[in-house]
């Protein structure tokens, strides 16, 4: 298992994506205080994000879980169909544009570092991505995120349309 990723008794993933270093000038000389992105997931279309600080990097990493979790809660359940998504999509915050394209099986999740940890959390397997404008790893996990809550099922798109198949 990788050291970036744990696997708790209740199902979820935690994943720490980034974690930042922050130096406050004080008089005695620099203080240290410590920013984790961590991301959260069920392998089952349930995804989230949590940010925490702290001054030193567990505890920071302990309240980007917990507030992971508590967005979790409030989110929807992501659409996928099998391993991967259902259709094309790109998922924009701030400067960053993901474009998500599903692949064939075997393909595996071709993404950079922040776009991984949120697909592979959330149970896509096979998956192609591009990334345009900012790499900022939270705008990344963000637009990820945007970008899966976007996906909709053919019999969704269909109700939603008024048309039956």
């Amino acid at each position: 298992m990788a050291r970036d990723r744990e696997v708790r008794q209740d199902g979820l993933e935690e994943r720490v994506v980034k974690i930042r270093r922050c130096a406050a000038v004080v008089k005695g000389g620099r203080r240290f205080s410590f920013n984790a992105l961590v991301v959260v997931g069920k392998r089952d279309g349930r995804v989230a994000w949590g940010y925490g600080k702290a001054n030193e990097v567990p505890p920071a990493v302990e309240k980007a879980v917990k507030d992971a979790q508590s967005r979790m809660e409030r989110q929807k359940r992501i659409q996928l169909r099998g391993e991967t998504i259902p259709h094309r999509v790109v998922g924009k915050f701030g400067g960053s544009r993901v474009v998500l394209v599903p692949a064939g099986p075997g393909t595996g999740v071709k993404a950079g570092p922040g776009v991984r940890d949120v697909l592979e959390a959330c149970g896509v397997r096979n998956i192609l991505t591009k990334v345009h404008g900012s790499s900022n790893p939270i705008n990344l996990v963000k637009a990820t995120i945007e970008g899966l809550m976007l996906l909709r099922t053919r019999d969704e798109v269909a109700r939603l349309r008024g048309v039956t198949l």
